[in-house]
C-alpha cells in the first residue's frame, strides 16, 4: 500500500458515511469516510475490507469506492482479513479491523441538543396531527350541547391515525437503520451502542430504548417518578439516561 498522510483526509473533508463489516462478522458504523481513512492508515482496515455506503444495500470492498483511491488498488492491500474459525487467536496474519470504545470515542451529544431533538420530534408529531384534530373539532368532539357531526369526526379519526402511524413508521425505520429520529437527524446527533459505537438497530434503539422505557413510564403513579429520574440521569458525566443504560446505548454527535 502506498504511503498516505491520513491527516489530509479528515472527517470534515470526507463526510460521507459508511458501515464497515469487521473480521468478526459485526457491523461498525455508520462512520465518515474520513474516519475510515484513519483506520486504513492505522492498519485496522484495508482496501479489501467489506463496506457499504450509507443509504445503499450492496456490500463492496473499500477499494471499490473512489473515496479510498488514495490508498492504491485492491491488489496493493494484500489478502482480505478472515474471521477466525476457532476462539480468537493471539495474533492474526493480516490486518484486521478492530473497533473499540477507546479507538472510536465519539463526542457525546450535548444535553441541549438532546432536548432540542425531543422538542423537534414532538412539534413534528403535533403538526401532523393538526388536520385530523381540526376535523374532530369541526365535528364537535368537545361540544356537549350539540350533536356530534359523524361525517366530520370519522374522517378526523382516520386522518389523525394515518398521520401518526406514518410518523411512527418513519421514526422506527430511522432508529433501526441510522440510530436517529427526525429530530436527531436535523440536529446531527445519533444513538450508538455504548461498547463499540456501532448502529444499535431495532432492538436497542427502539424496542429497549423507547418501547420498554415507555411501558415503564406508563405504570400508574410509579411511572411518573421513573420518568423524572430517567430525565435527571442526563446530568451524569456520561449523559446516559436510564433508557440508555437499559438498551446499552449512548447519544453522540453524528
Amino acid at each position: 500500500m502506498p504511503s498516505v498522510d491520513a491527516s489530509a483526509y479528515s472527517a470534515e473533508n470526507y463526510p460521507t458515511m459508511f458501515t464497515i463489516l469487521g473480521a468478526d462478522g459485526k457491523e461498525y458504523g455508520p462512520v465518515t469516510a474520513g474516519k475510515i481513512h484513519e483506520w486504513i492508515a492505522g492498519g485496522r482496515a484495508n482496501l479489501q475490507t467489506r463496506a457499504r455506503r450509507d443509504g445503499e444495500t450492496e456490500w463492496k470492498t473499500l477499494g471499490d469506492f473512489p473515496e479510498f483511491s488514495q490508498f492504491g488498488t485492491v491488489s496493493d492491500a494484500g489478502p482480505a482479513p478472515t474471521p477466525p474459525l476457532a476462539p480468537a487467536p493471539v495474533s492474526v496474519p493480516a490486518p484486521v479491523f478492530a473497533a473499540s470504545a477507546a479507538a472510536l470515542a465519539l463526542a457525546p451529544a450535548s444535553r441541549w441538543l438532546r432536548l432540542g431533538a425531543v422538542l423537534l420530534d414532538s412539534i413534528i408529531g403535533l403538526i401532523l396531527a393538526l388536520p385530523g384534530m381540526a376535523l374532530l373539532l369541526a365535528g364537535g368532539i368537545f361540544t356537549r350541547s350539540n350533536q356530534p357531526n359523524l361525517a366530520l369526526m370519522l374522517p378526523g379519526f382516520l386522518v389523525l391515525g394515518i398521520a401518526e402511524l406514518a410518523l411512527l413508521a418513519v421514526q422506527i425505520y430511522l432508529l433501526s437503520t441510522r440510530g436517529q429520529t427526525i429530530g436527531k437527524k436535523l440536529l446531527a446527533i445519533r444513538i450508538v451502542c455504548f461498547d463499540d459505537e456501532s448502529n444499535p438497530g431495532f432492538v436497542k434503539a427502539f424496542l429497549l430504548r423507547a418501547f420498554v422505557n415507555g411501558l415503564i413510564g406508563a405504570v400508574p403513579f410509579l411511572g411518573f417518578f421513573y420518568s423524572l429520574v430517567d430525565i435527571c440521569f442526563i446530568f451524569r458525566d456520561d449523559r446516559r439516561c436510564i433508557h440508555d443504560l437499559i438498551a446499552g446505548t449512548k447519544v453522540v454527535k453524528a
